[in-house]
């Protein structure tokens, strides 16, 4: 394979073949370079990363899904350092080119994977997104993607960064690949169903026009389901503090995360990755006591 948008970590293109037969076995997916694939380093986008972490010897949940389905393993992409970036660049491997913006970013962190997609150098592609990581980079590159509904997906064998936000999420380029990957990995719908369905009318305030009507068949299919349907302001004091409390909670989980390998290790880091962690470091607990 030709990766004329720098999408891949070098030594990772490695094809994996799915499973004869499976509902995805004409599709091909990468993973970003967080998900354990086995016989391959899980970087997670800084090369000291892996200087100090055994290669795993099995996949992560996610990849054995859709290989078991029939999808065909074709490499690792590139991520922001150990998942902290929104904005797709990394200093180690480089930027992911945008197909959509070329002279812009990608969006991050799970940059290569949608660089990937964008490219048409794979059907789908796995990412992960804690605080936008999915949802930043298919906006900025047109794609379809998804964060699910935190613990919907199994995220066994995949690097942590803040578990209390950390989901696994992923790629497609048109709706219909996007439903079959999405069908694969949600699995069977949970037995107990809502039974009532908020409507978060100030979230909604920030849809454009044409977003908020597309969404109105959903709601009123949801609508149809439970049996209770109320539209509620979920965040009265403004959702500027449900953002507070993200800025105070991942920082903080991230630290938690990584202090030990930055305390035995000293990795080469970026700046912002840096800056980051001393983030989460240096919160003062009262902060942490109010988030």
């Amino acid at each position: 394979m030709d990766d004329i948008v720098n999408a891949f970590v070098p030594g990772t293109l490695v094809p994996i073949a799915g499973k004869a037969g499976g509902p995805l076995d004409e599709l091909s997916f990468a993973v970003k370079d967080l998900f354990d694939v086995a016989g391959l380093p899980t970087g997670g986008g800084n090369h000291d990363w892996a200087l100090v972490h055994p290669v795993p010897d099995r996949h992560g949940w996610a990849v054995q899904t859709l290989l078991d389905a029939g999808a065909r393993f074709v490499g690792k992409t590139i991520t922001d350092e150990v998942s902290l970036g929104i904005l797709g660049e990394n200093a180690f491997d480089g930027t992911p080119i945008n197909s959509a913006a070329p002279e812009r970013v990608p969006g991050g962190s799970s940059s290569g994977s949608a660089a990937a997609v964008a490219a048409g150098l794979c059907d789908t592609a796995l990412g992960t997104d804690t605080g936008g990581s999915v949802r930043v980079p298919a906006s900025f590159c047109g794609l379809y993607g998804i964060r699910p509904t935190h613990g919907r997906v199994d995220t066994t064998g995949m690097l942590p960064q803040a578990p209390s936000s950390d989901t696994t999420g992923w790629f497609a380029r048109d709706a219909e690949t996007f439903a079959r990957v999405s069908t694969v990995l949600l699995g069977e719908a949970p037995r107990a169903l809502p039974t009532r369905l908020l409507i978060a009318t100030d979230a909604f305030a920030f849809a454009d026009p044409e977003v908020a009507v597309a969404l109105q068949p959903l709601v009123a299919r949801l609508s149809r389901i439970v049996g209770e349907v109320r539209e509620e302001i979920m965040a009265p004091q403004g959702l500027s503090v449900w953002a507070r409390a993200q800025r105070t909670l991942q920082p903080v989980e991230a630290w938690t995360t990584f202090r030990h390998w930055v305390e035995t290790a000293n990795p080469r880091v970026a700046f912002s990755v840096a800056a980051g962690l001393l983030n989460g470091a240096r919160m003062p607990e009262g902060e942490r006591q109010w988030a």
